[in-house]
């Protein structure tokens, strides 16, 4: 049982002990959004779907992400993949794909349900918005950009004939197809 004498004096002393303990520190101020500090690289930030070397989208539309995320705020629908219309080296893509981020929390679980590392997250953290419809990523808001080299889907597969290959993860030339030839350095050209 406490004593009447350690109540009245020496607790409010404890308590601000804290507030005395701090009062003289430096204080540290952050000239954010002016200087910005660089996150740790493996921040979770905006998510990004991911393309094989050729262009192809990585994502098969499996909704597998949708379905590990805890705050229910990915929507995916597959489609198949046809002869003329190619966007993922397998049999099905993701046709229609949004991220609401008025819901989700940055909790990962999404790409770690990815079976072929499509999904994955940057250390982009700047998302806030003053409008509700902004803040719904489509599947051309989250899609990486075409680097040197990638040819915009739909297309056939121009690393190889066989949809096991991309999945393997083997290195292999570009080959040639009907919407564009490969140079030496693997740009494309039409």
């Amino acid at each position: 049982m406490s004593s009447p004498i350690k109540e009245t004096l020496w607790d409010p002393i404890a308590g601000f002990g804290v507030t005395f303990r701090t009062m003289f520190k430096k204080t540290v101020t952050e000239q954010y959004p002016f200087e910005k500090v660089p996150t740790a690289p493996r921040f979770h930030g905006r998510h990004q779907l991911n393309r094989w070397p050729d262009g192809l989208e990585k994502c098969i539309g499996c909704e597998l992400c949708a379905w590990a995320c805890p705050a229910d705020a990915i929507y995916v629908e597959g489609a198949s993949n046809t002869e003329g219309d190619r966007h993922s080296p397998g049999e099905r893509y993701g046709r229609v794909y949004q991220i609401n981020y008025l819901r989700c929390i940055l909790c990962g679980l999404c790409i770690e349900a990815c079976p072929t590392r499509a999904l994955t997250m940057t250390n982009e953290y700047e998302l806030a918005d003053n409008n509700r419809e902004a803040l719904i990523y489509e599947k051309n808001d989250l899609l990486a950009p075409l680097l040197p080299g990638m040819v915009e889907p739909p297309h056939e597969m121009m690393i190889s004939d066989d949809q096991h290959d991309y999945y393997r993860g083997k290195t292999l030339p570009i080959v040639e197809v009907s919407t564009g030839s490969a140079g030496e350095n693997g740009e494309a050209t039409a």
